[in-house]
C-alpha cells in the first residue's frame, strides 16, 4: 500500500550508510545517547570518553 508521496516501492526508512566516515560518526553519537541515557547525572569527561572508547591519557588502549 502506498500513501502517496515519494517514490513507489521505495522504503523511506532504508537508508543505508555508504560513507564510513559518516558511520562512524553516528556510531560514536550513539554511544554518547546510550552513556548519557544510563545516569541522572552529567557524564565526566572521563565517563565521555570510555563512552567513545578513548584511551586514559598515559594508559595503553587495549590490544595495542
Amino acid at each position: 500500500m502506498h500513501s502517496g508521496g515519494g517514490t513507489p516501492g521505495v522504503d523511506p526508512y532504508d537508508v543505508r550508510l555508504e560513507d564510513d566516515e559518516l558511520l562512524s560518526e553516528v556510531e560514536l553519537t550513539a554511544s554518547l545517547i546510550v552513556a548519557a541515557n544510563q545516569t541522572d547525572a552529567h557524564l565526566t569527561p572521563h565517563e565521555i570518553d570510555q563512552a567513545l572508547g578513548i584511551p586514559r591519557q598515559g594508559h595503553a588502549a587495549p590490544g595495542s
